[in-house]
């Protein structure tokens, strides 16, 4: 029952959300539904294009190359066009890539689109976070960071339950298998497609007029290196390199490692997907509760990434299909729970003027990991299965979880307190002071 009130209480305050957020969380409500589709059945086109998991290592790695490459000028280019065009650029280049990438044949040609995809991503993914800063307050804020992450797996878990029977629709109707290429290529083209109908509420926000973002640029390009190696901004980095060097080697292949241990098909792991979708994304929408029941955000994110840790181990290692399932969808919720959390908790420690550097350089952190992640998982893979791959994640979201409470855990309020303090007593040409700097002295 203290549930129900929590999600109701949460969703009251979806009234106090102006039309630019709400807009924003439509796109990301087709932005879930149409994407499952794709991450459920992209592995599994790749092995069947006669392809070797060294291969789709590399393409699932590219992505994140492009964004540990391009991450910090993305950021730069979404400040310079704005949070709205910068969002339309990215998805829309982002999706043309996407679908060239499962209708060339060329080896090269799929991991160039991949790249060039991850790049378009990024800047729509680095445009979100200062976005939702701009059309928020402190009242709504981590509701509204929490809504986006949750909407996408929620939406997402609708979408899986379709997707899973999309190989067999496509198959009957082109005539082939249900799990040949063919029918995983007319999928992944189908989703690309429909991701189309993520660009139209974009299109349509309207944002208030006021003081250009490129008028800041001058000053923003000067303290480029000071932003990006403050002791602040590197700490709250951290963690997302940990954690992203975790999820990457084992997250994106959960279809396979079902698959192969346990023989599960293409219909089931759709289920299956979709139920950890709407877990995950349930509980994300209670994570501002539980934030308010612990005191701060930083508890909630330490309480739920330690007790994630214990379900891990239980997917990693039951020999039995119903611990399995339940390690999953547990970890699942509580390790995703703390992602908007944090990703609210860093925005705030940041100036709106570097909110996308600091930004970019929180997310560069992460795809550090995600480069060379899935590369080295198909390797480590075909060698010695999952297992040493489940102890090296354990691992690093331990020291990820660790770090976290070690750096903040103990000072958020009063970081908090410290930021609102220098900001309100430094004039505006000497904001280059961060509000973080309390922190590290």
């Amino acid at each position: 029952m203290k549930t129900i009130n929590a999600v109701q209480s949460q969703f009251a305050q979806i009234k106090t959300f102006q039309g630019p957020a709400r807009l924003f969380l439509i796109a990301t409500i087709f932005d879930g539904i149409v994407y499952s589709g794709w991450g459920l059945f992209f592995n599994f086109y790749i092995l069947e294009r006669g392809f070797d998991r060294g291969f789709l290592g590399m393409v699932n790695a590219m992505p994140s190359i492009a964004a540990l490459l391009l991450g910090i000028p993305m950021g730069l280019l979404s400040d310079r066009l704005g949070r709205k065009r910068a969002m339309i650029a990215g998805l829309t280049i982002s999706i043309l890539c996407m679908a060239l990438e499962v209708t060339v044949s060329n080896p090269v040609l799929i991991l160039v689109t991949a790249f060039i995809a991850g790049a378009a991503g990024s800047l729509y993914f680095l445009s979100q976070a200062p976005f939702m800063m701009k059309v928020s307050n402190e009242n709504n804020r981590t509701l509204l960071f929490s809504l986006n992450f949750g909407l996408v797996t929620l939406a997402g878990s609708v979408g899986s339950i379709f997707a899973g029977q999309l190989p067999g629709f496509f198959g009957s109707w082109l005539h082939v298998s249900a799990g040949s290429a063919t029918a995983y290529q007319a999928v992944l083209l189908a989703s690309a497609a429909l991701s189309i109908f993520t660009l139209v509420p974009l299109a349509l926000i309207r944002l208030p007029a006021e003081v250009p973002e490129q008028a800041h640029e001058v000053r923003q390009e000067a303290t480029l290196k000071q932003v990006i190696f403050r002791p602040l901004t590197l700490k709250l980095a951290l963690p997302n390199l940990l954690i992203g060097s975790g999820a990457a080697i084992l997250i994106p292949y959960m279809n396979l490692f079902f698959s192969d241990r346990y023989q599960m098909r293409d219909q089931t792991l759709g289920v299956l997907f979709s139920l950890s979708a709407l877990l995950t994304g349930v509980g994300s929408i209670i994570g501002p509760r539980l934030a308010g029941n612990l005191g701060s955000k930083i508890r909630a994110v330490v309480f739920t990434q330690a007790a994630s840790l214990m379900f891990l181990l239980v997917l990693g290692f039951s020999p039995f299909l119903g611990l399995a399932v339940l390690g999953y969808l547990m970890r699942g919720v509580l390790m995703n729970m703390a992602v908007p959390l944090y990703s609210a908790f860093v925005m705030e420690q940041t100036h709106e003027r570097e909110q996308a550097t600091v930004n970019s350089v929180k997310e560069l952190a992460w795809q550090v990991g995600w480069s060379v992640g899935p590369y080295v998982s198909g390797v480590v893979q075909q060698a010695y299965g999952f297992t040493p791959l489940f102890v090296a994640t354990a691992m690093l979201y331990t020291t990820a979880t660790l770090v976290t409470w070690l750096f903040f855990g103990q000072h958020e309020r009063k970081l908090i307190k410290a930021n609102q303090d220098v900001l309100s007593t430094l004039p505006m040409q000497a904001v280059s002071v961060e509000p973080g700097e309390a922190l590290d002295a």
